[in-house]
């Protein structure tokens, strides 16, 4: 809710988006004096056809269109509604990026603000009274999942299937339902790992520009995160291959078939909670670096001319090494140090082969 407060106050529209079953519609809900509108029914779709004259009927503070993709004209009902009635806080929700397809004629460009929405993060697990960390992992983060005594054995399966119909093949017109999940699936298994679209492509059989294509599908729809390299023009480090990450760890769970963990599988699933929680506090720019003698920092983010933030996800602070980080501040000593591990307390400081560290969980970027 902070969130969508602190968007509200720069402009009225605010673009909730996240993948399907991530919480959207129940946390719109939650909304106090709003107008909830599921953009699913016809029913509404009719009342929204004058945009003007439904405007008009709103006494509420605040206007919720829950789906609103699924609309003939979405854009330009959102434009009507920040234009016309300013004194509107107005709350749009969908599973892709706004404008990401042809329904949208409209970016809305200086109307909008977007709010992400991600799994349930570190800090969030004992609202859902999880105890224990690799549970979270195993299970994901999507709610439902979460608060069900047990793991729905059938659950993923149907929430593919929902995916692509839904938000995949009505929003994009993709037909090759068997080989675009195929291709998700390969990628899933890639998670946490260097993306291999050529691999992708020959294990899949599609060819690689469509790969490419549905990669930007899936991206759309925040069911794949890329995480592009970091450099400022060294010769010895990966400047072209990026990092891809699932959404959800119970889905890579799932998709690989692992029906426990073992520490080093909770140490790569730890990395995509920590990755959750920077896209949560608004990093919009998230990279990674790594050299040509595999040293490698898990995030880095650049700050300006403060340097560059680098951040090191580990499962226990004393697994932490400092040769990597040390590698990355010869080349950019100019910014933060941090591991992040599942840690409660407050952060703590060392001084590691030269280099000033601070011990955390992941929960501090967001003020928790």
């Amino acid at each position: 809710m902070e969130r969508l407060a602190a968007a509200w106050r720069q402009t009225s529209i605010v673009w909730l988006a996240g993948p399907r079953r991530v919480g959207k519609t129940v946390l719109a809900q939650q909304i106090p004096r709003a107008r909830f509108l599921n953009c699913d029914l016809p029913s509404v779709a009719e009342r929204l056809s004058d945009p003007e004259a439904f405007y008009r009927t709103v006494t509420e503070p605040v206007v919720v269109f829950d789906e609103v993709h699924q609309l003939a004209d979405p854009s330009r009902l959102l434009k009507i509604g920040a234009d016309a009635f300013p004194r509107l806080k107005i709350l749009a929700t969908g599973s892709s990026t706004l404008a990401a397809t042809r329904k949208f004629r409209d970016s809305l460009t200086g109307r909008k603000r977007v709010v992400p929405l991600v799994p349930v993060l570190y800090h969030e697990l004992a609202r859902f009274g999880i105890r224990d960390l690799r549970d979270r992992l195993w299970r994901g983060g999507l709610p439902s999942v979460l608060l069900a005594q047990e793991q729905p054995s059938d659950f993923f399966g149907e929430w593919l299937d929902s995916y692509f119909a839904r938000d995949v093949q009505e929003l994009f017109q993709v037909e090759k339902r068997a080989g675009f999940l195929r291709v998700f699936d390969l990628l899933l298994r890639q998670s946490g790992g260097l993306l291999e679209v050529s691999r992708i492509a020959r294990d899949s059989q599609i060819s690689r520009p469509t790969v490419a294509n549905w990669l930007e599908v899936l991206q759309v729809t925040q069911t794949i995160h890329v995480v592009r390299p970091y450099s400022a023009g060294g010769r010895r480090e990966i400047l072209a291959q990026p990092k891809v990450f699932g959404f959800d760890t119970g889905l890579v769970c799932h998709v690989r078939g692992w029906e426990q963990l073992r520490p080093e599988d909770c140490g790569s699933l730890w990395e995509h909670l920590v990755l959750d929680t920077l896209i949560a506090a608004g990093e919009t720019t998230i990279h990674f670096w790594r050299d040509k003698q595999q040293r490698e920092v898990d995030f880095v983010l650049p700050r300006g001319r403060q340097g560059v933030d680098a951040i090191e996800c580990k499962w226990t602070p004393k697994s932490f090494e400092p040769t990597a980080l040390r590698a990355f501040r010869e080349r950019y000593p100019l910014g933060k140090n941090y591991v992040f591990c599942p840690i409660e307390g407050e952060p703590y400081g060392r001084s590691l082969g030269g280099l000033e560290v601070t011990f955390a969980s992941p929960s501090v970027l967001l003020g928790k």
